[in-house]
């Protein structure tokens, strides 16, 4: 015999069940209801014997973490891992509540979690700031320790100094983000040429980890040189569902005041100098870099990886439409225009551009279709603007071929070096 449990909620994931006084419960992970822009939340759905099903409740309104997995446990209710600012922490479910319980936390970055039958005792891959990804493993109270030592040759690598940041942005909202430091160096040496990262999604975040990827990667620049700000502007993981929503429609808006706040205040620090300014990032990261040259002439250097120069275009070819219109506010089939997307468009401000950019992007992306990346790469060479445009073949969002992850890293830092010197 099946039941209808009701319609889950957008992007739903990660189910579990166990048993209660008051029958069996489920739990899942999806975006908040009813927005497709915003936080994740946990759901909870009571399930007797007899009788109605229970409403899909939100376990985690009003929170200011992210919950990301859930994990079963066979004996009781299942574990959560939860994005909690730049750490991440493990909870456990208590519907009676309803609430989440901490149980302990982690320093950096824990994914991959599992658990014992009883829930006693779990394994993450973790990483912290100058620890590459390894296997821990401990009780779940913790602490956890690694039982894996996966990139033995790292250890001999001077890495930036990575700082924590906290700051605010200009309505007064409480960021964070991180700093990393040339090699060997300390801020009394600067200011530094300093190139911001920013992270994709937006619904993604900086986490306190080694920095060290194949896509824009603060720890390769920091050791040739370059300070490297890593924000986490409104509308990330690790801060809740309010905090996360904020850029619904508004993409591009306070999330690039939130960024610029924090190179301000590098600037003012003595940090940075203000003359040797570079920006980048990846998927929406990229979309923010595209923006920033478009709405100022500040940066010397700017890489566009696989990233969004037309929203309107993007929700009519990539693969995530609705989210993607929820995000640029509108669709082109929206009546005449203008649309609201077409003011959030990087596309809209190319006659602006004065910054040398480097446009990267993968042949077969089904996410950010290559076409956002041509249409940029066609307008930059209507108005004359320094860059580069290179498409990589075979590879989707994520470049996924060695070769051509060096040749991202590669020409990532000859870029920057060219212009920031």
């Amino acid at each position: 015999m099946t039941r209808d449990l009701g319609p889950a909620a957008a992007d739903a994931s990660s189910l579990v069940w166990w048993p209660a006084d008051d029958g069996w419960h489920l739990a899942y992970i999806a975006k908040t209801p009813p927005a497709l822009v915003g936080g994740y939340a946990v759901l909870d759905v009571a399930v007797p014997v007899t009788g109605p099903v229970g409403e899909h409740r939100n376990l985690t309104a009003g929170t200011t973490f992210c919950p990301s997995t859930l994990v079963q446990v066979d004996t009781g209710p299942p574990l959560v891992l939860v994005a909690d600012g730049l750490d991440t922490a493990i909870h456990r479910l208590d519907p009676a509540g309803p609430n989440l319980v901490e149980v302990s936390r982690v320093d950096g970055l824990a994914t991959s979690l599992t658990t014992s039958r009883h829930g006693d005792a779990v394994a993450a891959v973790v990483s912290a700031s100058y620890q590459p990804g390894n296997v821990h493993a401990g009780p779940t109270s913790g602490p956890l320790r690694s039982l894996t030592d996966l990139r033995p040759e790292l250890r001999d690598i001077r890495w930036g100094a990575q700082e924590r940041l906290s700051y605010q942005a200009s309505d007064g909202l409480t960021l964070d983000g991180l700093l990393i430091l040339p090699a060997g160096r300390s801020r009394e040496d600067g200011p530094f040429p300093l190139v911001t990262l920013v992270h994709g999604g937006p619904y993604e975040r900086h986490a306190d980890r080694l920095m060290l990827g194949w896509h824009p990667s603060g720890q390769w620049l920091a050791t040739a040189g370059y300070a490297v700000f890593l924000p986490n502007p409104r509308g990330g993981q690790g801060h809740g569902h309010d905090f996360a929503i904020r850029v619904a429609g508004a993409v591009g808006l306070d999330e690039w005041s939130d960024i610029r706040a924090g190179i301000d205040l590098l600037i003012a620090d003595g940090v940075a100098d203000p003359d040797r300014l570079g920006i980048g990032g990846w998927s929406h990261g990229g979309f923010l870099a595209a923006w920033a040259v478009g709405q100022t002439d500040r940066f010397k250097a700017a890489v566009m990886g696989a990233g969004i120069s037309d929203w309107g275009m993007l929700a009519a070819t990539g693969e995530q439409g609705p989210f993607e219109a929820a995000l640029g506010g509108s669709s082109g089939w929206e009546g005449a225009g203008p649309h609201r997307h077409d003011r959030l468009s990087p596309i809209s401000y190319a006659a602006k551009v004065r910054t040398p950019v480097l446009i990267l992007h993968g042949e077969d992306d089904t996410n950010v279709p290559v076409s956002q990346a041509e249409f940029f790469h066609r307008a930059l060479r209507r108005f004359g603007v320094e860059h580069e445009y290179v498409v990589y073949p075979r590879e989707n969002h994520s470049i996924r071929e060695r070769n051509h992850q060096l040749d991202v890293l590669r020409r990532t830092r000859a870029w920057f070096e060219r212009w920031l010197g």
